[in-house]
């Protein structure tokens, strides 16, 4: 089930400056590192979570309930934002402030934590770039804006000016988020997911904020480009800056309604291939896609992606996937659409050996496709 040779004229997310065959070793040796360091909260009368390590969230039992935490960056979506504002006028930075808070929650919450704190990280290139105000302000309104969206305290924050360090005019943007899990039943690392669950797929708003770098890079072959119609009326660079939908209202909204995910993956860096995470010897048989957005139709044929490509490094359609007993997969989803986010049972998990099978599109991800540990 192996796709065809790219063509030579393909654009890579290699090839835009973004090799995870040499940033995933990094993570792998800071993983191992971090897990001797565990044993510190013994002396606090606490103890880890030995199975988050490796997950998108960390998580420490502290007697009564579980206690989570993130960190994530932005990466470069801010680049297109200011690309739009000098060609356009307007200030994107309300969705951008939302793509932020939406990389740190969206991954919170896999392990069953309902987000409680959040806090800021704005690193500007230099003090210039707070003057001006509606840039600045629709930062502040877009990143309460998130925070009620996911009912969350904005803690606070740290605003360096980094001259040297970040570029002039520029800003690297951040969030932490730390969360409860309470009762401890919600959380999940995985430890219930076993053959016979559904796979859900939460549909996404675009591209989100992964896969920046290659989407930034392809402007280079487009005859306008950010200007460039993606569909009429839409132009490349909007659609780029759809902000990341916030998923949290979901996973809340299925522990109301009784449902458990046995294992949630949040679909950013990697693509598809995020459904491989758990280390479990699973296979996932996908048998219905979910639409693909046009942007990321718009990537994939003029970045001449096949679809083992494509499926690798975007979301090409879903942000986030819930595993849920089989019994609950319908209600999941309807849960979700009445959360006000597209949904549908897009396959089940298999006994076999680990792999991703996505069946309409003929593509395979083995278990050397993802090595997060």
């Amino acid at each position: 089930m192996k796709s065809t040779p790219a063509s030579p004229d393909t654009l890579s997310y290699e090839q835009a400056g973004v090799n995870y065959d040499l940033i995933d070793p990094l993570k792998v040796a800071a993983q191992r590192a971090a897990k001797a360091t565990g044993a510190h909260l013994a002396v606090h009368g606490f103890t880890e979570v030995e199975a988050s390590r490796g997950e998108s969230a960390y998580v420490v039992d502290v007697g009564p309930f579980y206690l989570a935490s993130i960190v994530e960056c932005l990466g470069s979506k801010a680049l297109v934002a200011d690309e739009m504002k000098a060609l356009t006028g307007k200030s994107y930075y309300a969705g951008i402030a939302q793509d932020t808070i939406a990389m740190a929650i969206n991954d919170l919450i896999t392990v069953g934590a309902t987000p409680l704190v959040v806090q800021a990280y704005w690193a500007a290139g230099g003090s210039d770039w707070f003057s001006d105000a509606q840039r600045a302000q629709a930062l502040v309104e877009g990143w309460k804006a998130a925070c009620d969206t996911c009912q969350v305290a904005w803690g606070g924050g740290e605003t360096p000016a980094l001259a040297g360090i970040v570029a002039d005019g520029r800003i690297d943007l951040a969030a932490s988020c730390t969360g409860l899990i309470n009762p401890k039943e919600r959380l999940s690392v995985g430890d219930k997911l076993a053959p016979g669950d559904a796979i859900v797929l939460l549909a996404s708003s675009g591209i989100h904020a992964n896969g920046l770098s290659l989407a930034r890079k392809l402007v280079e072959r487009l005859p306008k480009g950010y200007l460039t119609e993606v569909s009429p009326g839409l132009s490349y660079g909007e659609a780029l800056l759809a902000p990341t939908v916030l998923y949290s209202p979901v996973t809340e909204a299925l522990y109301k309604a009784g449902i458990q995910p046995h294992y949630c993956a949040n679909i950013t860096g990697h693509g598809w291939r995020k459904l491989l995470r758990h280390p479990a010897t699973h296979t996932y048989r996908i048998h219905s896609v979910p639409e693909v957005t046009p942007v990321l139709k718009f990537i994939q044929q003029h970045a001449k992606q096949d679809d083992q490509e494509a499926y690798s490094t975007l979301n090409m359609g879903a942000g986030f996937a819930i595993f849920v007993k089989a019994e609950d997969a319908q209600r999941t989803v309807e849960v979700a659409q009445a959360a006000g986010v597209k949904a549908m049972v897009a396959g089940a998990v298999e006994a076999g050996p680990k792999r991703l099978l996505i069946e309409p599109l003929n593509i395979e991800f083995g278990d050397d496709s993802l090595q997060l540990r």
